[in-house]
């Protein structure tokens, strides 16, 4: 109910940023969609969805990467983040600093794929390759599964991209076992400030 509830207020709060922010993607890049067409995301249970994103670059972001190894491998390294990242289209870092570009999250949310707060919701060859790379983390992993991904969660009012894989999939596995009411509350109130001082945003 308190994720039905949040998603349907968030949706009618938030409407006329996500009408603005589709219309400034179709202006400047107008041979793309205005929702990313990334890869599916793991949820609850290893099931995997498509996690509604506003897209921040450019059409076939994914196969721009792919077809060059050299930033393919900094992606992997840099923990699947490029910082700067040639594939932006124009105005992009405002809105992924802003968090605009999470916003049709909130669909996810009122469909049953993803809860107000949660662990961050990882792309299923990154929970493989990080976990080939860092062994110790696969009870940390497997816990984080068992719940549903969040639009916020302890990891985006913690540090953001400043954070690394291992010490990111321990916050949300720390969650997952002490998940209340409470605790989702004082993470949602932390989350507008983190937004506005754009902590750890890229």
């Amino acid at each position: 109910m308190f994720d039905i509830v949040g998603s349907l207020v968030g949706i009618v709060l938030f409407s006329p940023v996500m009408f603005l922010a589709a219309l400034w993607i179709k202006l400047v890049s107008p041979e793309g969609p205005v929702f990313a067409d990334i890869p599916k995301r793991v949820g609850k249970d290893g099931r995997e969805f498509n996690m509604l994103k506003f897209r921040s670059m450019i059409p076939n972001a994914q196969k721009w990467l792919e077809d060059r190894p050299e930033w393919l491998k900094k992606y992997r390294e840099n923990s699947y983040k490029l910082d700067p990242d040639p594939r932006m289209i124009k105005g992009a870092k405002f809105i992924r600093k802003t968090s605009i570009d999470e916003m049709p999250q909130f669909i996810n949310i009122l469909l049953g794929q993803m809860s107000l707060v949660g662990p961050r919701a990882y792309f299923p060859f990154e929970l493989r390759e990080q976990m080939s790379r860092y062994p110790q983390t696969e009870k940390y992993i497997k816990r984080v599964l068992t719940i549903k991904p969040g639009l916020t969660g302890p990891w985006q009012v913690g540090g953001r991209s400043e954070i690394g894989f291992e010490e990111r999939i321990k916050m949300d596995a720390e969650y997952a076992t002490k998940r209340s009411l409470i605790y989702d509350i004082c993470i949602i109130i932390k989350t507008p400030l983190v937004v506005l001082l754009q902590k750890g945003a890229v």
